[in-house]
């Protein structure tokens, strides 16, 4: 006689719930980390908006300074081409 076993002889084993799983909570934190982040970040830009600046008093304060306090575009085509502004 040959004592071999077969699938009727083994007892059926119940799986453990998918919560008991520690990779299932790995998996699950990433997207929950990145969820929390946003709604944190979403507080932070609508609690301490940027204040718009008036491009007329910008304008107007720049006037007689000369190239030291140049507009930004001003200052970026000085620093892309190396040509200095020219005083109005």
């Amino acid at each position: 006689m040959s004592t071999s076993t077969s699938i009727a002889n083994i007892p059926d084993q119940v799986a453990p719930p998918w919560w008991k799983f520690g990779h299932v909570w790995m998996v699950i934190a990433g997207p929950a980390v990145v969820v929390v982040a946003s709604f944190m970040t979403l507080y932070l830009a609508l609690s301490s908006p940027n204040t718009v600046l008036e491009t007329e008093s910008v304008a107007q304060s720049h006037t007689g300074t000369g190239a030291r306090l140049a507009p930004a575009m001003t200052a970026r085509n000085h620093a892309a081409t190396g040509v200095v502004p020219v005083k109005p």
